[in-house]
C-alpha cells in the first residue's frame, strides 16, 4: 500500500521502487488511499503498476482503475476471459447507464431533426450500445461515404462488405428499400458526448443533402404515395 488504510502511514514507495527497478522486478502499489491526497510521480517512484479505487476520490463505489507503465512496457495477462473489453485486460459489459444516456442523446437528436427515420428492432428490449436506424429515401452506402470520418457500418462486421440488404432487417419485416438505407451506430467505452453530437450534426447535414438529390424524396414532398405507383423494369 502507498498509504496504509488503517493507520495512514506512508510507505517508502520511492525506495521500494528503486530496489525493484535495480533488480528488474515489476513494482505494483495499491494507491487507493493515496491518489489525490499526496503527491505521486510514477516515474520518479519507479512504479510499474498502480491500483486506484473510485470511492476514495468521491467516485462511485465498485469502480476502479489500474495504471500500467507503457515504457518499458509491462505486459498484463487478463485473469478472466470474455469479450476483450478494457483493451483486453478486463472483460465485462461496459458502463450501461452512461452508454444508455449517449444512445438516447443520439437517437432523440436525429429523430427530432430528420423526418422519416425508422429505428430498427425493439426500442425497449435492446442493448443501447448498438443502434440501427434507417433513413428513408437515402442510400445507406452513400451516407456511409459521406460520413467517412465517423466509424459506422451498414450491417454487422461479418456482412458489412456485402451490398445485399441486411438479412436480419429483412427477417424482422423491414422492406428492402429501408433495409438498404440502414446505418448501424456503435457506442462504447471511449465514446464522448462531443463525438455523439458531431455524428448527429453530420448525419443531419448529409441526409438533407442526399435527399435533395433524390427524385423519390421530391415525389414524397409533393404528396405522392410511392406505394401506389406500379414500377416497371426495362
Amino acid at each position: 500500500m502507498t498509504v496504509n488504510n488503517e493507520i495512514g502511514v506512508k510507505q517508502p514507495i520511492s525506495d521500494i521502487g528503486a530496489i525493484c527497478s535495480s533488480n528488474k522486478v515489476f513494482f505494483h502499489t495499491d494507491a487507493a488511499q493515496a491518489v489525490g491526497k499526496i503527491p505521486l510521480d510514477v516515474s520518479d517512484m519507479k512504479i510499474d503498476l498502480m491500483s486506484i479505487s473510485g470511492h476514495k476520490i468521491y467516485g462511485p463505489k465498485g469502480v476502479g482503475a489500474i495504471y500500467v507503465r507503457r515504457r518499458p512496457r509491462v505486459r498484463v495477462e487478463p485473469i478472466q476471459s470474455g469479450g476483450g473489453q478494457e483493451r483486453g485486460l478486463r472483460s465485462g459489459t461496459y458502463d450501461h447507464k452512461r452508454i444508455s444516456l449517449l444512445a438516447d442523446r443520439l437517437i432523440t437528436k436525429i429523430i427530432s431533426e430528420i423526418p422519416d427515420v425508422v429505428m430498427n428492432g425493439d426500442p425497449m428490449d435492446r442493448y443501447p450500445g448498438c443502434i440501427n436506424l434507417s433513413f428513408a429515401y437515402v442510400e445507406g452506402e452513400s451516407l456511409l461515404m459521406a460520413l467517412k470520418d465517423v466509424a459506422l457500418s451498414s450491417g454487422s462486421a461479418c456482412t458489412s462488405a456485402s451490398l445485399e440488404p441486411s438479412y436480419v432487417l429483412r427477417a424482422i419485416g423491414t422492406d428492402e428499400d429501408l433495409a438498404h438505407s440502414s446505418i448501424r451506430f456503435g457506442i462504447g467505452r471511449f465514446t464522448t458526448e462531443e463525438e455523439v453530437d458531431y455524428t448527429v450534426n453530420k448525419c443531419i447535414q448529409h441526409v438533407k443533402r442526399l435527399r435533395e438529390m433524390s427524385p423519390l424524396w421530391e415525389m414524397v414532398q409533393d404528396g405522392i404515395d410511392l406505394k401506389s405507383i406500379k414500377w416497371t423494369q426495362h
